[in-house]
This record gives C-alpha cells, sequence and structure tokens, in this order.
C-alpha cells in the first residue's frame, strides 16, 4: 500500500511572475488547482510560487518546465524572442479581436498549426489577453504624431517592432519591470491591457490612457500555461486524465472570456484617479493600421523564409478568431 501511494500522490508545483494578486493566479491558477485537487480527490496537490519565488528571471520559465526544474508554469513566449515563431502571429498589429475569442483561436491554431513549438513539454492552455492600450504618463497619444520617438515599454518583440515602426522609441521588458520603469521616468508609458494595471498599481504611475476602437485590437501577448512532460507522463492514467479534462479549448473560453471581464476593473481604477482617455479610431486608427502594416509583411516573409507558408498562417488565425468572435 506504501508503494502504491507513493506512486499515486503527487504535488506540482506551479511557478509564474506576476504577484499573488493577478488576474494569472487569482482567476486562473487558484481555481484551476482547486478544481483538480478536487477531482483527483486530493491525490494531486498543487502548490503556486508567484513572483519567481523559486528563483530565476521571468524569460527563464519555459527553460524551468523543460528541464523539470519546476512542474509546470504560467509564462509569456515573447519573453524569449523568436523562440515560437508560429504562436507570434496573434501578436502581430491589428490581429488580435476579445480575449475570449482570441484565447479559443490561439489553442485551436497552436494544436492545428504550431503543436511543433511545445513539443518539449506538456501544454495545458494557450491563451492571450484583450486588446493593449497604451498607459501613458505626462504624455497624451492621440494620433501617431503624438507618439513619436517616445519611450513606450514593448512586452515581446512583434509589439516592439510594431511601436518601433509606427515612431515610438520601443524598450522591452517583462512586465514586472514595468513599474520602477515608469517611476524613474525610463520609459514614459507601457503598452498593457488593463487587467494587469492595477497590480502593478499603474493607475498610480499613470495620467492618460489610449484605447483603440475596431474590430481588432492594437496588440495582444499569448500566454503558456505548461507541464512538465516528464511529470505528466510520470502520473497514473485516471491522473492524466484529471489534467486533460481541465486543459485545451474550453478552459480557453473560460480564462478568456475572465480576462475580458478584468479590463473594466483596471479602466475603473483609471478613471478615480481622474485620468484622460482618448481613443483611436476612423480615419486616425486606419493610419495606424497603415504604419504598422510591414510588420505582418515581414512576419509573413519571415515565417516564408523558414519554409512555412506565413500567409496561410495568418489567414487561419484570422479565420479562427473570427469564428469564435461569432459564438
Amino acid at each position: 500500500m506504501t508503494a502504491r501511494a507513493q506512486t499515486q500522490d503527487v504535488t506540482l508545483r506551479i511557478h509564474h511572475f506576476l504577484p499573488a494578486s493577478s488576474t494569472v493566479q487569482v482567476e486562473l491558477l487558484e481555481p484551476w488547482a482547486e478544481r483538480v485537487e478536487t477531482q483527483s480527490e486530493g491525490r494531486i496537490a498543487i502548490e503556486i510560487y508567484p513572483t519567481m519565488q523559486l528563483g530565476g528571471r521571468a524569460p527563464q520559465l519555459f527553460d524551468q518546465v523543460r528541464d523539470g526544474v519546476v512542474d509546470m508554469v504560467w509564462t509569456l513566449p515573447g519573453y524569449t524572442p523568436g523562440r515560437f515563431p508560429k504562436l507570434e502571429v496573434f501578436e502581430l498589429p491589428f490581429v488580435p479581436g476579445s480575449a475570449k475569442a482570441t484565447s479559443a483561436a490561439a489553442q485551436s491554431y497552436f494544436e492545428s498549426h504550431a503543436s511543433d513549438e511545445l513539443a518539449e513539454v506538456h501544454p495545458i492552455l494557450v491563451h492571450a489577453h484583450a486588446p493593449g492600450s497604451l498607459h501613458m504618463n505626462d504624455k497624451r497619444i492621440r494620433n501617431l504624431e503624438d507618439i513619436q520617438n517616445v519611450k513606450v515599454r514593448a512586452p515581446t518583440r512583434i509589439i516592439n517592432d510594431t511601436l518601433e515602426e509606427i515612431g515610438a522609441a520601443p524598450v522591452g521588458m517583462p512586465v514586472p519591470q514595468v513599474p520602477e520603469a515608469m517611476s524613474k521616468g525610463v520609459i514614459q508609458g507601457a503598452a498593457l491591457p488593463y487587467e494587469v494595471t492595477r497590480s502593478l498599481r499603474m493607475h498610480e504611475l499613470t495620467d492618460s490612457h489610449t484605447e483603440f476602437h475596431g474590430e481588432r485590437g492594437l496588440y495582444t501577448a499569448v500566454f503558456l500555461f505548461l507541464m512538465n512532460k516528464q511529470s505528466y507522463e510520470a502520473l497514473p492514467q485516471d491522473l492524466r486524465q484529471v489534467i486533460d479534462d481541465n486543459s485545451g479549448l474550453e478552459l480557453a473560453l473560460e480564462i478568456g472570456a475572465t480576462w475580458d471581464e478584468a479590463e473594466e476593473p483596471g479602466r475603473e481604477a483609471a478613471r478615480e484617479e481622474g485620468h484622460a482617455f482618448d481613443i483611436i479610431e476612423g480615419e486616425e486608427l486606419e493610419r495606424w493600421q497603415e504604419a504598422s502594416q510591414p510588420v505582418i509583411d515581414a512576419w509573413i516573409a519571415e515565417r516564408d523564409e523558414a519554409g512555412d507558408d506565413g500567409a496561410a498562417l495568418l489567414s487561419a488565425a484570422r479565420q479562427l478568431i473570427e469564428q469564435y468572435s461569432e459564438k
């Protein structure tokens, strides 16, 4: 009986880079862990370690889960530029829809077009945040002219390229570094979803916000919830089934909807501070779309050179977003 218990009872450690108060921990990881523990009748225990408490830096999370340093991670593939190029398609300018539609599309696209990029690990979920906005201090962005040479934080390679193409001076950095960079004036603003702004206390560090109104947002970032392959395969079949039952498309739809709902509290926190809100729409939006098109063209060319059909991958991503936007 002792040997049987040792082979079936397991504790899984989840590592991520955001605070314990963040949407990812409160709305994704904690409820997910509770479901898995309940459905496994306590045979799986989950421990969550936020803010890189187990060591390392945010860009190292994928390697940590691949190498078995931790059992599971939630991470941003864009922190390792060029490593997951096919998944970058959802980060291209004016491609993403709502978090729900884009998350479902990203999960489906991964399964059909990009599974090779995560072959070294066991994927639980691929998802995205709601279309991001620009959060600024002492610099309102109302048109393309306003953003010229402005230092704006960018989370990923594609978004960095987008900001550079439209004339900004992008500064790449993981999101935990943003508050200090803002407070010290290293950057004048940041590209972020409202969802994460409260946990970063961005409503105290900014005074204006620029949103993009149209069918598709300026940008999003893709997220990954991953498990070490050996940790997964070491589980008995019934416990692997518990993990499987809490993975994939249904989870993407659920979490995407949660991320959409999480935008409003961040926006409300800024309203309570009396911040200014500017909207890019109509002809001005068309100018931003035209200015950022070279980023899309370059990504297609890169994928073509690598042996993929870049235009077909982009078309598949857009069609999936459209499909799930209708649900």
